[in-house]
């Protein structure tokens, strides 16, 4: 993510788990970014990242691991779901020409 950053882009995280469970999950990790409670699922619905997903053999609904490039005017520039947390920076770091 730093690398990003260096870049001048903002990075932030969306979770429907609650801030209190955000804020210790970033003290364990240390990283570096904003962490976002959407506990009602306004956020993660509107951008398709709800829904039924399979782990393991099993069906559920819940977070659809995602990863989206907004672009300055708020514009949707590249989005990547299902995506695994290894591969965001360099796809986005692609999109950006880097």
């Amino acid at each position: 993510m730093k690398t990003l950053q260096s870049r001048g882009v903002s990075v932030a995280g969306v979770s429907p788990d609650s801030v209190k469970a955000l804020k210790k999950f970033d003290e364990k990790n240390s990283l570096g970014f904003p962490l976002l409670s959407d506990g009602d699922h306004g956020v993660s619905t509107s951008y398709g990242t709800w829904g039924e997903k399979t782990q393991c053999g099993r069906t559920s609904v819940g977070m659809i691991r995602s990863s989206f490039l907004i672009d300055e005017k708020g514009k949707v520039a590249e989005a990547w779901y299902k995506v695994s947390p290894k591969d965001t920076v360099p796809r986005a770091l692609k999109v950006l020409g880097s």
